[in-house]
């Protein structure tokens, strides 16, 4: 993303619920993203190249529950 400014990503989190409600999952999920994102910015990419989506809960069959996927936009 330093090369090439015309990138922009996506930061998409996931979190287990944990036992907890669906909103306690997508809170999760967003500190999540947001983590990933503030690591991004000390690393010198600007904040208005990443969206962050907190999707919560996913129930996909052999993906791990508690991840932040990036989806590279060009």
């Amino acid at each position: 993303m330093k090369k090439d400014d015309d990138i922009r990503i996506q930061l998409m989190g996931f979190a287990s619920n944990g036992g907890g409600s669906a909103s306690q999952a997508r809170r999760s999920s967003l500190f999540r993203a947001l983590a990933v994102r503030t690591y991004l910015m000390k690393e010198g990419i600007r904040s208005t190249r990443m969206d962050v989506r907190a999707l919560g809960q996913t129930n996909v069959e052999g993906v791990p529950p508690d991840r932040v996927d990036v989806l590279v936009q060009k």
